[in-house]
């Protein structure tokens, strides 16, 4: 186990460091910049001064340097303008053009509000879905599986921004509330109590209901379809033939063999909500990092849209490890290691 850590430790560095490398080139693949931009609207409008200011932060930062040479800036391998080295790795985020304020003063509050989120609507996913595709998939046919399949294609139809566009209208018109934001705006840049918590507990339910939806709806189907040919199997029918009784029998073989493809699909999952519920997240004023990063990616403000663009491949690989342990507790015929 320990050496099966070390393995993957020195392979998630490598590809962090590669997908740095991709993301940090590819950002600056259009032509300009943030502060480039910046420069030619104040010269345009004979504003010399603003002008001065962001020419001197491009040398600061120096962006007047080789794109290589500003990579190992970045990542912090290479000694910045003011001779010392302060990148990624010393924990220096960079600076938000758009924002005029350090990253990890911009992302604060996003990041762990986005794993919050996240966080709501794996479990929300789990906890519905498994419970709906065992019973869909024990009673094939029967009119709870048609209901089921029903709901699923229903699911998967609706686009997550479309429901949450439904639910604020007729909430507020219904009810006369606001489920916008993820806390009640007398919380805002409130420092957390009991009661700011109460509130942001109340105001997940909404978009985890919203973003999980469609996860849900898919799991669904994928689960049903998994357990339906496990039950088929000889060793399931060997196992009720001694005479193991029948949910004990469902839950130690048939179920834990279905659930094989999720477990792997966890490294997966974590980006994919960040990615995919950006539309939500706007709808809803959600607090995320979506948003921000879809507003630092039009803007070029290359730092801020860097670090976001590594948080979620962080994610990425953390997840994947996380599944890999995962597996390997589930099945006993994956082996970590060894022969």
């Amino acid at each position: 186990m320990i050496l099966f850590l070390l393995r993957r430790s020195l392979t998630m560095a490598v590809t962090l460091a590669i997908i740095s490398a991709l993301v940090f080139f590819i950002i600056k693949l259009p032509p300009g910049d943030f502060l480039t931009n910046q420069i030619a609207e104040l010269r345009a409008q004979g504003e010399a001064a603003s002008a001065a200011k962001a020419e001197f932060l491009i040398k600061q930062y120096g962006l007047d340097r080789p794109v290589w040479e500003q990579y190992l800036i970045w990542i912090g391998v290479w000694p910045g303008p003011e001779g010392g080295f302060n990148g990624l790795l010393q924990g220096n985020w960079g600076w938000s053009f758009e924002y005029d304020k350090p990253v990890n003063d911009v992302v604060g509050d996003a990041l762990w509000l986005t794993l919050l989120v996240n966080i709501a609507v794996v479990i929300f996913v789990h906890l519905v879905s498994i419970p709906i595709a065992i019973y869909s998939a024990t009673r094939q046919y029967s009119l709870g599986d048609y209901f089921a399949t029903f709901i699923g294609y229903i699911g998967l139809a609706t686009p997550s921004f479309l429901l949450a566009l439904i639910l604020l209208f007729y909430s507020n018109r219904w009810f006369g509330i606001s489920i916008g934001g993820l806390y009640d705006p007398a919380y805002a840049n409130q420092p957390w109590s009991w009661g700011k918590v109460q509130s942001l507990a109340s105001h997940l339910i909404v978009p985890t209901l919203v973003i999980g939806l469609g996860g849900t709806a898919a799991m669904i189907r994928r689960m049903r379809a998994n357990l339906l040919d496990e039950l088929g199997k000889q060793y399931y029918v060997t196992a009720k033939a001694k005479g193991l009784p029948p949910r004990k029998a469902l839950l130690k073989y048939p179920f834990r063999m279905s659930l094989n493809p999720f477990i792997s699909d966890i490294g997966n999952l974590l980006p994919h909500l960040v990615s995919g519920s950006i539309l939500v997240s706007l709808v809803l004023s959600l607090p995320t990092v979506g948003p921000i990063l879809l507003a630092a990616l039009k803007t070029q403000d290359q730092f801020l849209a860097g670090f976001i663009l590594m948080f979620v491949a962080m994610l990425t690989v953390v997840g994947m490890l996380i599944s890999d342990l995962l597996l390997a507790w589930l099945d006993p015929r994956i082996r970590l290691g060894g022969s």
